[in-house]
Formats: structure tokens, C-alpha cells, sequence
């Protein structure tokens, strides 16, 4: 197992897994939604679940595992250690599809098995910062941060199973404490250096907007929807913030400007969760979660796709250039974002939602087919792409 092409690279597993996670995820999403199959399971959202721990966490950890060592100035990760991360991802992958249509105990167990994948994986990165050298490591612990709150909301998500009260909260902390801190700072180190536009951080700013997603969750736990005004402040901060940044958008190559689309979706994402959570609380219209929808679509997938393809083409030996087909899909990208957004318009005004559901299934899955037809070549046996 050691010596295949695929286990040489820490990313290159995990980017695997996630991707095929990201494809099984949401046609199973789609049966059950449907009433086509029939599980118990379905009542404890396994759609969040899925997308958050099984999807969003690996690719990112795939990201971490080849960039985390280099920002610390330390060895790569052994081999042996993502492996063990990765053997705990698929195994709890499969525990916990299979145990959707068999019992709560297989999928608990799956879910258990994904939280000490995750788990071991933030001891690994831990390890690193506490071993490296290096003064600066500002961002390594913001990363360490973000970790301990997506280890948090893991294990609360579990507990969610046999305590319903919990399983919002761990939802929210999940989406703004762990993956919004994670990506934003990954992508501040990274975006601006692949743009050739470096920045000065503003830590002050940086710690009064993740201060503000903190009380958005305090917030929405004591009343859904009240939290409009903190959106609109974290809508005009991070609008201010990324405006600072200067980023040369539009930009001519597509690696780089995908990365610039994916910070953009934040403020649009804040800005429509307060307008759909003040129409919410004054009329009671459901708006199916556009707010949250808008930044996992926009700014978290969207990061992905760009940074998980500028990692398999530059660790794989090929040419770091988007050709015509991920061109295309970088483009197709922001059609799913979209029709998402229109899906929760079309629940808001009662207008034909299947068909926009049923579309949002499908563009998610031409999405991420096209992508794994294109690149898991690559990730598997490191397939030298035509220009």
C-alpha cells in the first residue's frame, strides 16, 4: 500500500476520499430527500454532517498536510502518520454510509471513527507548531484554533445523536469557528502570495470578525434569524478587509482568480443572510438557509476547488496552468453556487422548488464527476496532463 503512486503525498488520498465522499454524499442525499430509500438516519442531518466532516475536513487536512510543514519550516509529515489519518477517514467513510441504511450503531460508530481521524490529525499539526523554530507562527495557531473548534463541534455533533438540543449549535460553531477561521486564514497567507500582492495582517480586524461570528452563534442559539445585525457588521468588515488586500481581480490566469471569486462569496454571503434574516423574522418567509448556503458554496467549495487543484497539478509535475476543461470548470463552479441561491429564492416565493432542487443535485454532481474524471488520474498514478 505504502509504495502506490497515490499514498506517496499526503494530499493525494485524502483529495481522493473527499471527492468520491463529496459524489456519494449527495446522491444518497438526494434518494433520501426524495423518499426513493428510506432511512432512520435521515433526522439527524446527515447531509451537514456529511458535507462538513466528510467532505470539507479531508480536503482541507490534504491542503494542511503539504503546506502546514512548510510554513512551520519543518520536515514533511512520515508517511506512516497521514496514512493513519487516512485509514481513520475511510474507514469511518464507509461505517458511516453503510450504517445509514443499516443501524444508528454502524453509522455512530462511522461517526466516531471520522472524529478520531480528525482528531489525530490536528495532534499532528500540533506536534509541528511546538516543534518548530520559527518566531513568526501567528498563522499556525489561528490554524490550531480553528481545529480545536472543528474537534469541538465534532464530538458535540456525536453527542447531538442522543441529545437533539446539541445539534445546532454544533452546526454553527462547525461553520463559523472551524471552517470559516481555517480557510480565511489559510487563504490570507496564500491568496495574496499567489497573487504576487502581499499583505500587512490586521490582527485587530481579524480578531473583531471572528469575535462577531462568535456572537452570531450566540445569537442564533437564542433566537434564529437575530442575527442580521452582526451579519451586516461582518458583511462591511470583511468587505473592508479584502478590499485592503488589493488583489488584482479581474485577473487573467484562472488559478488565481478562482481564489479571488471564493473570498468575494464572503461578504455577499453576510450580507444576504442578514437581508433574508430580517424578511424571516418580519414575515416568516424560509429563505432554506441562503446565508449559510451562499459561504459553504461560495467561499468554502469554491476555495477548495481552486486550491485542490493548484495543489495536484503543482505536486504532480505538471504544468501549473489551467487548461480549457478546468478553465470550464472553475466557471461551473459558480453555477452551483448559484443555482443554490436561486433554489432558496424558489422556497421563499414558493415557485417550483423540486425542479431547482433536483438542479442543484445535479450541477454538484457534474461538478465534482468532471472534476474527478480530469484529476484523479493524476492523484492516483500522477498523469501527465496535455497542455
Amino acid at each position: 500500500m505504502k509504495k502506490h503512486y497515490l499514498f506517496s503525498q499526503p494530499h493525494q488520498p485524502l483529495f481522493l476520499l473527499a471527492f468520491i465522499n463529496a459524489l456519494i454524499s449527495m446522491f444518497l442525499f438526494m434518494l433520501l430527500f426524495k423518499g426513493i430509500v428510506s432511512s432512520e438516519i435521515l433526522s439527524l442531518n446527515y447531509h451537514t454532517y456529511s458535507f462538513i466532516f466528510l467532505l470539507f475536513t479531508p480536503s482541507f487536512l490534504a491542503f494542511l498536510f503539504t503546506t502546514f510543514p512548510r510554513f512551520s519550516a519543518t520536515p514533511p509529515i512520515e508517511q506512516q502518520e497521514y496514512l493513519r489519518v487516512f485509514k481513520l477517514f475511510i474507514a469511518g467513510s464507509i461505517a458511516f454510509h453503510v450504517g445509514i441504511f443499516t443501524s444508528t450503531i454502524i453509522f455512530t460508530i462511522g461517526m466516531i471513527l471520522t472524529f478520531l481521524a480528525h482528531l489525530y490529525a490536528s495532534y499532528i499539526l500540533y506536534n509541528i507548531y511546538i516543534s518548530s523554530k520559527m518566531e513568526e507562527k501567528q498563522d499556525q495557531a489561528w490554524i490550531l484554533i480553528a481545529m480545536g473548534f472543528g474537534i469541538f463541534s465534532h464530538f458535540i455533533f456525536i453527542l447531538s445523536i442522543w441529545i437533539p438540543s446539541l445539534h445546532t449549535l454544533s452546526i454553527e460553531i462547525s461553520i463559523y469557528l472551524y471552517l470559516f477561521i481555517l480557510i480565511f486564514t489559510v487563504a490570507q497567507r496564500m491568496v495574496p502570495f499567489f497573487s504576487h500582492t502581499p499583505i500587512e495582517k490586521h490582527l485587530e480586524r481579524l480578531k473583531v470578525i471572528i469575535g462577531l461570528l462568535g456572537l452570531h452563534i450566540i445569537l442564533e442559539m437564542i433566537q434564529t434569524h437575530s442575527s442580521f445585525l452582526v451579519d451586516s457588521l461582518l458583511a462591511y468588515l470583511t468587505t473592508k478587509e479584502l478590499l485592503r488586500w488589493k488583489l488584482p481581480f479581474p485577473n487573467p490566469n484562472p488559478l488565481i482568480w478562482i481564489l479571488h471569486l471564493a473570498l468575494y462569496w464572503i461578504p455577499i454571503a453576510f450580507l444576504l443572510s442578514a437581508i433574508t434574516n430580517i424578511i424571516t423574522l418580519s414575515t416568516g418567509v424560509n429563505f432554506l438557509s441562503l446565508g449559510v448556503h451562499t459561504l459553504t458554496l461560495g467561499f468554502f467549495l469554491t476555495m477548495l476547488i481552486g486550491f485542490g487543484t493548484r495543489v495536484t497539478l503543482g505536486h504532480s509535475g505538471n504544468m501549473m496552468h489551467a487548461d480549457r476543461l478546468t478553465t470550464t470548470l472553475f466557471y461551473w463552479t459558480q453555477v452551483v453556487v448559484l443555482i443554490r441561491i436561486l433554489t432558496s429564492i424558489a422556497v421563499a416565493i414558493k415557485w417550483n422548488f423540486v425542479l431547482f432542487f433536483d438542479l442543484s443535485i445535479t450541477v454538484w454532481m457534474v461538478l465534482f464527476g468532471l472534476w474527478a474524471s480530469r484529476f484523479f488520474p493524476v492523484l492516483f498514478s500522477g498523469k501527465k496532463l496535455k497542455s
